[in-house]
């Protein structure tokens, strides 16, 4: 083949062409050539292909480029609507003006409630920070009637844009899908204005089919109504929620007999206004979740003041995943290493300027499961440091530790610390270095 120079023609004319065109311009080849029997064969390869050849090229297309290809042929097109390319589906809703985040096009959000509602089952809307964003969701929510999803997820890519939405509009758009769904197994709801009534709507449809629930920051929740979700719904798996939430009776459910093994409970704790209270979850509670699922990750997230941490880590608490966003103590970390011995993954943001010495030591001689750690604004000598590698050992997966919070003492320097922690891990280690743009 003759490749042709850019200033020849033809040589960057196509490149201009949008799909649609690029489309319309090979079926007019195709029709005007001068051998009908290459039209033909190329014919019977492409515009006949099995629909289920088709669905699984379609599947792998972006949304865009499977709506351009739906344009080739009426084969193609009707691969387009076929209801396995429409049971999964996120709506983008971003506003132009105040985003550069993509959208999904109103004509086609219209297309599909018009000709797949009926087929979405895994559904998600990503949200950017705009009340009318949010909005625009739940006006599409309310429109679901129907469909039977299995999943639903409401995402806010910047600040809890659901919570300006009027209460009112939120809880009817999210009933809908609570009546009409009857097979909600997946519902992430984080950040949004969900009260005691619609989660009592949700059980009463979804009761045996719910195993996943994600519902942090949902101020209008009361601790009986999360109680009415683990009351009824036996087959919940994971359970996401805030503090103020969680309650002895919530775990004593959560452990009856008629409840499947809990996997996963993620808990926030946050604090809106320094000097909040706490309350204190009885350490039998815990006991009664650990004998009826031995084998369940306990997460928890700390956003409090170094003063509110009282209630907490008093006495043994079976915490897998343990995450301090803001400052703690050394006296909290002291207590962390005496009283959680299932810790897998501990990661502190900041916690002063005294060294974390004797507390890192303590962790590791009690915490024999702990394989990641992540130390941020806090420092450690590089001789306590060592000796909690070399407690840890090559168990240590995951070791993420700021240069800034290594201090050098008569025995290592940062040059030479490096060496001796490779030789523990097992493996070449360097510690995280800040960046300096």
């Amino acid at each position: 083949m003759k490749r042709m120079k850019g200033g020849e023609e033809g040589s960057d004319d196509s490149s201009c062409e949008s799909p649609a065109e690029v489309c319309k311009k090979v079926r007019k080849q195709l029709s005007e050539d001068s051998e009908p029997e290459v039209a033909e064969s190329l014919d019977c390869n492409w515009a006949r292909l099995p629909q289920e050849l088709l669905l699984h090229i379609f599947q792998y297309l972006p949304l865009l480029d499977r709506a351009y290809a739906s344009q080739v042929c009426r084969g193609w097109n009707q691969a387009f609507h076929m209801p396995e390319l429409w049971r999964c589906f996120e709506f983008e809703l971003n506003q132009p003006a105040s985003s550069y985040l993509k959208a999904t096009h109103p004509d086609l959000i219209k297309q599909i409630i018009k000709r797949h509602s009926n087929h979405l089952q895994y559904v998600s809307f990503k949200v950017d920070s705009s009340t009318e964003s949010a909005e625009a969701a739940c006006d599409i929510l309310s429109q679901l009637v129907n469909c039977s999803l299995k999943t639903l997820g409401l995402i806010s890519t910047a600040r809890p844009s659901f919570m300006e939405v009027p209460k009112s509009h939120f809880i009817s758009a999210l009933t809908v899908v609570f009546v009409n769904s009857k097979s909600l197994s997946s519902l992430k709801i984080d950040d949004t204005p969900v009260d005691d009534p619609s989660l009592k709507v949700l059980v009463a449809n979804n009761s045996d089919t719910l195993k996943l629930l994600k519902m942090s920051s949902c101020p209008h929740v009361s601790p009986a109504g999360i109680l009415c979700v683990a009351d009824q719904c036996h087959g919940l798996r994971e359970l996401a929620l805030n503090y103020h939430l969680l309650s002895d009776e919530l775990l004593l459910a959560l452990s009856s007999e008629k409840h499947v093994h809990l996997e996963h409970l993620r808990i926030d704790v946050v604090s809106e206004n320094p000097g909040q209270h706490f309350h204190t979850i009885k350490k039998s509670s815990w006991d009664a979740m650990m004998r009826h699922s031995p084998k369940f990750n306990l997460v928890m997230y700390f956003f409090l003041y170094e003063d509110e941490f009282g209630p907490f880590f008093n006495e043994e608490i079976p915490v897998t995943h343990l995450y301090f966003g803001r400052s703690v103590s050394k006296e909290v970390l002291g207590r962390v290493g005496l009283h959680c011995p299932r810790l897998v993954e501990l990661v502190v943001c900041a916690n002063g300027l005294r060294p974390l010495d004797e507390e890192l030591i303590r962790i590791a001689k009690h915490c024999t499961q702990l394989s990641a750690i992540g130390l941020g604004e806090c420092e450690v000598s590089c001789s306590a440091f060592v000796e909690f590698v070399k407690m840890c050992g090559r168990r240590l997966s995951q070791l993420s530790i700021m240069e800034e919070v290594l201090i050098p003492d008569h025995k290592y320097s940062l040059d030479e610390i490096h060496w001796e922690v490779s030789k523990h891990l097992g493996r070449v280690w360097f510690p995280d270095m800040m960046p300096t743009w």
